[in-house]
């Protein structure tokens, strides 16, 4: 399969010049939050997606944003671009998912609460490292839509549901369909679109951290305890967050920010549900 999931991601679409230009502008260090304005303007939907975000509780920014120029210019270049481009790629992707025994919504929604747990976490941190890691955690999933649709072309999506539902290393099954793990896919999707390579690899090593470069060590082993409480077949259990925090625990991360920024998504899932 390995080479058919090759083949699948040399015949994605192209970026959109909007995401390429924002990939410049973030990698520019002379370039300001006005040319991230300027560059995301003319793209209605990518306007839409930043106004939809900035005036969502979970940024509380505490008044009603209208205007994408003030939107950027609170959430800063790199959180503008982790809107950009998540929702962009996401678009760009046909997404079936029921090889892993979820909808595409629900696929959203989890890529969503990793992102937030990784954010709300690392803001305690440190929030510089919590604005890198949030695209990352947004989009490391990316790669189990590939593995998706190469599963039900070759005809396995009962035994891989089967394995996926019961499992507690998702990479581990996927490897055994794949060859790869879906961080692995993930990383070269993201190297064909032509993202940079800190990027790729804090994403690449996040199924195996311990065998990254020590630079990005502490990002690759904070998205794998994210996907570790928040896996799509067992989101927030109560399995998934014990073996979560003990990782955080072995890793020498705080552990207690870790559970106060879990219990803080529990209660706000809580409060949308009443």
């Amino acid at each position: 399969m390995k080479s058919s999931i090759i083949d699948s991601i040399k015949s994605l679409p192209p970026l959109s010049k909007t995401i390429i230009d924002v990939n410049k502008i973030y990698a520019d260090p002379n370039a300001s939050v006005a040319d991230m304005a300027k560059a995301v303007e003319g793209d209605p939907m990518i306007v839409a997606n930043i106004l939809k975000a900035a005036n969502s509780p979970l940024y509380g920014f505490g008044r009603e944003m209208q205007n994408v120029s003030q939107a950027v210019s609170l959430f800063g270049m790199s959180m503008t671009r982790s809107i950009v481009v998540g929702n962009s790629v996401k678009k760009l992707l046909n997404v079936d998912m029921q090889p892993y025994g979820i909808t595409s919504e629900r696929f959203a929604e989890i890529s969503s609460l990793q992102a937030t747990l990784i954010l709300n976490w690392y803001k305690k941190i440190d929030k510089q490292k919590a604005s890198k890691l949030y695209l990352a955690a947004l989009l490391q999933e990316t790669g189990k839509i590939i593995i998706a649709s190469n599963v039900l072309q070759d005809d396995e999506s009962i035994s891989f549901s089967s394995e996926i539902e019961m499992s507690n290393n998702i990479a581990q099954v996927e490897k055994s369909y794949a060859e790869m793990s879906s961080s692995e896919v993930t990383a070269k999707v993201f190297e064909h679109w032509g993202f940079d390579s800190e990027f790729i690899d804090i994403i690449k090593y996040a199924d195996n951290p311990h065998a990254a470069p020590k630079g990005i060590q502490e990002f690759c082993i904070a998205l794998n305890i994210v996907k570790t409480i928040i896996p799509v077949n067992k989101p927030l259990s109560d399995v998934a967050i014990n073996i979560g925090l003990k990782k955080a625990e072995d890793a020498g991360l705080d552990a207690r920010l870790l559970e106060s920024s879990i219990k803080e998504i529990q209660d706000a899932q809580n409060m949308a549900s009443l």
